[in-house]
């Protein structure tokens, strides 16, 4: 029955359009018809940016691999989540009868069908393959066929949860009385209006999906970008304006540029204007998963503390030649890590040996820096504070009068630590105030485990966890407690990938960026021929010298650990799927690898089972912790 329900949809919103009543169906949704209220003018208000739209991995309907920044460039972008069997007709048959309508309206509107693109993604991998998509796409062709309206789908359902993750989709699969698996979903209609910044202007539920409304929203944002274009040239704008006809895309309208007067007018500044959030709350009452705060008989944090530290971390003044803050290598945005960056580049461009770890929950490390050689946020701020290679200052006393000099700090400690004035002690506390209170927890996972939510995992994810905690044996370095989970052992582990990078012995190909969204595999032989050679990193060893201790790393926590890419002490591999591929094969033989670590015998199913599980254990409020860091006030001119 399943091969000719593509169809069911456009029959559905067929004939709700045309008023004929559906056997056990809600009453057809006002999208259907016409808008019981009339519309404020074009342009007569705003529609601030509610976020980011972000990037995922797709297929497109001939089976080709490309991306939703792809597919986005820089046009506004209606995007929508579909599944081709919906016979809901209040779900993915109102959204492509909405969606049809505009493409109809693109026929006779050519500036429009330039500047819109509508996209459908499904949720449903397993049976919306390519072809189907393909199938399902012709139902909605329309004579001329002008206008853009894509249709996609993902490889996998473990390619597909980052991305209904991103844009908050919670898709459930539907089960019959007898506890059988159905072809159908439990999901809320949303619909997301995208501009060429790829911020999200609106998103629109079941109430007020409707042609007249998307379009006069999307004209008000057209017709805001004109206006936004000629006031930034007094002079030239409208020529340029009439010269072109087309709107910014992401980045910055130079004009001026050569004036010291210059004023940026780049529309991505507004998305971090951030907001500020209850960090000490996060600390007395941490997330769902995570145990309570134990200061050991330390200074107990307070709210000026924690602040304090912000202020620091984000400052890059603190560093040598002031370039340099603790923030360019823990990126809010980048799971506090870098996303683009391997291992870590410091001042001057100096290079670091290692992957810059994700300070997400931080306060829970009993050993900190990949070889363990710290054992308290206070004492570890220092070390990237005084290294050659990373922030370079020559002393803590140097720190010390830095921050004394700056008119930004007067005060602050005094007020924070009742009196005290910056030193060594009141400088690495309110760093830590403000890593320790970076906690990030009520995942998936969490609310499934811990919280006795049923339906927070789905059956991938389920499956994944059995994997974790049985046959892939992930769980021996990667603990999960009764009540609580830290998903590390906090012991070091040598796998092998260690003495493999220092020994030179890597084969085969390394994904390289040329360009953003730009990657090429090239081997290893060309890499080593063109390329200084890679110092020697023995791991523990050499904070040790005690020779069992050689590649040797601390295990690091799995939660957020979707958002931390790459992974390893190293940055060695890029993708989650490579790391649970490199523990499959057992890693790396060598004299002295964990005896925990044996070739697992995974399939290509269970891999990628045990991944989505991975996804599942992204916090909650990781959107919440960034808003706050780009509130963060360094930078401001009055600084």
């Amino acid at each position: 029955m399943k091969a000719v329900t593509h169809l069911l949809p456009a029959l559905l919103f067929m004939s709700a359009a045309a008023g004929i009543a559906v056997a056990d169906t809600p009453p057809p949704a006002t999208g259907y018809g016409q808008l019981p209220y009339e519309l404020p003018a074009v342009g007569s208000y705003q529609l601030p940016p509610l976020g980011i739209a972000r990037d995922g991995d797709l297929l497109d309907a001939d089976g080709k691999q490309t991306s939703l920044y792809e597919v986005f460039g820089d046009q506004y972008i209606l995007l929508s989540f579909i599944y081709s069997s919906c016979s809901d007709v209040n779900g993915c048959p109102l959204t492509s009868y909405v969606s049809y309508q505009i493409k109809a309206e693109m026929q006779d509107n050519s500036s429009l069908a330039d500047k819109l693109k509508l996209v459908s993604v499904s949720f449903d991998p397993e049976y919306d393959t390519p072809p189907v998509m393909k199938l399902y796409a012709d139902n909605f062709k329309y004579a001329g066929d002008a206008g853009e309206w894509q249709f996609f789908t993902t490889e996998s359902i473990a390619s597909l949860a980052p991305i209904l993750s991103d844009y908050g989709q919670d898709i459930q699969r539907q089960y019959s009385l007898d506890g059988k698996r159905t072809d159908d979903f439990s999901h809320i209609l949303r619909v997301f209006l995208i501009d060429p910044e790829k911020q999200i202007r609106n998103i629109y539920s079941v109430g007020f999906l409707h042609k007249d409304v998307i379009l006069n929203d999307v004209n008000s944002l057209m017709l805001q970008g004109k206006s936004e274009l000629l006031e930034s040239d007094n002079t030239k704008g409208e020529q340029f304006l009439a010269k072109t006809n087309q709107l910014f895309s992401p980045g910055d309208n130079k004009t001026g540029y050569e004036s010291e007067a210059y004023v940026t007018q780049s529309k991505n500044l507004q998305s971090r204007q951030g907001q500020a959030a209850d960090l000490l709350g996060l600390i007395k009452v941490p997330p769902l998963g995570l145990p309570a705060i134990n200061r050991d008989g330390r200074r107990t944090f307070t709210n000026k503390m924690i602040q304090l530290g912000k202020r620091l971390f984000f400052d890059r003044r603190l560093s040598l030649n002031e370039t340099f803050s603790c923030a360019m290598c823990h990126i809010p945005e980048q799971g506090f890590t870098s996303n683009e960056l391997s291992t870590a580049v410091g001042v001057e461009g100096r290079s670091v040996r290692r992957n810059s770890p994700t300070i997400y929950n931080i306060a829970y490390a009993q050993r900190l820096f990949h070889d363990a050689r710290e054992n308290t946020l206070e004492q570890q701020v220092w070390g990237p504070l005084l290294a050659r290679n990373e922030m370079a200052n020559p002393s803590v006393g140097h720190v010390i009068d830095k921050i004394e000099s700056l008119g930004a700090y007067d005060g602050l400690f005094e007020s924070a630590f009742d009196g005290k004035k910056p030193g060594m002690e009141t400088i690495g506390e309110a760093l830590a105030a403000y890593q320790t209170s970076l906690l990030s927890a009520n995942s998936p996972f969490d609310r499934w485990y811990y919280g006795k939510e049923a339906s927070a995992l789905d059956d991938v994810q389920k499956s994944g966890f059995d994997l974790f905690t049985g046959k892939a044996g992930c769980v021996a370095c990667h603990h999960i407690g009764e009540q609580t989970a830290l998903f590390s052992d906090n012991r070091l582990h040598n796998t092998g990938h260690g003495y493999e990078a220092s020994m030179g012995l890597a084969n085969g190909t390394q994904s390289v960026q040329l360009a953003p969204g730009i990657f090429v595999d090239v081997e290893q032989s060309v890499i080593r021929e063109v390329s200084e050679p890679k110092p020697a990193d023995l791991g523990r060893y050499e904070i040790t010298q005690n020779p069992d201790d050689r590649w040797k790393y601390k295990t690091p926590t799995l939660r957020n650990i979707q958002l931390t890419a790459p992974y390893m002490h190293d940055g060695g591999l890029g993708s989650l799927e490579q790391v649970v591929r490199f523990y499959n094969k057992g890693g790396i033989a060598n004299s002295l690898l964990s005896p925990l670590i044996q070739p697992l015998g995974l399939n290509d199913q269970e891999i990628e089972s045990l991944v989505a599980f991975l996804h599942a254990l992204t916090g909650d409020n990781v959107e919440l912790l960034i808003a706050d860091a780009f509130a963060a006030p360094i930078g401001d001119r009055s600084e």
